[in-house]
């Protein structure tokens, strides 16, 4: 019988975001607000959501208000503390296998759960403008697969993007 390995119980604490979150979102607007299968887009530094999270919180503080919950997919991610420390809030961190590949689901107090798709770091940055564009239109209904392969390589065939480290 194998054991499953949970995350740190602890909480970790950061500093205030020292750099921009590359987020973008789709207008909040009565009659596009649940239109499409993901709400933007973020577009990560690095896989050190410990690192990231400060600025992508701090950039959907208008829209969601105090932000409540973050899950993750625990293939893409490296494991975090169940709680995040981020200013005088206390965010909870979920990793979970059935999270959605290349998204993360944040939840507000104000707006609710949003579900982001994540434009893997190391991807060009020309690419993750196209794609972080692409899903923050507000009459995007494409999914996540659909939205990363929408960078057209040559002959305008799409290409894959890097693997995700």
């Amino acid at each position: 019988m194998s054991s499953v390995s949970r995350p740190p119980e602890s909480t970790a604490e950061v500093p205030s975001p020292a750099t921009p979150s590359r987020v973008r979102m789709k207008p909040v607007a009565p009659s596009a607000a649940d239109l499409g299968y993901v709400d933007g887009a973020w577009w990560p530094r690095t896989r050190d959501l410990t690192a990231e999270l400060p600025a992508l919180f701090a950039a959907l503080a208008d829209d969601l208000g105090t932000i409540e919950r973050l899950t993750y997919n625990l293939d893409e991610w490296p494991r975090a503390a169940r709680r995040l420390q981020v200013g005088d809030s206390s965010v909870r961190l979920g990793g979970f296998r059935y999270q959605g590949a290349d998204t993360i689901d944040v939840t507000g107090a104000r707006r609710g759960r949003i579900t982001l798709l994540v434009v893997p770091p190391d991807t060009p940055a020309a690419d993750a403008e196209k794609i972080t564009e692409a899903a923050a239109d507000v009459l995007n209904v494409d999914r996540v697969g659909t939205l990363l392969a929408r960078v057209a390589g040559r002959n305008g065939m799409p290409r894959p993007l890097p693997a995700r480290a």
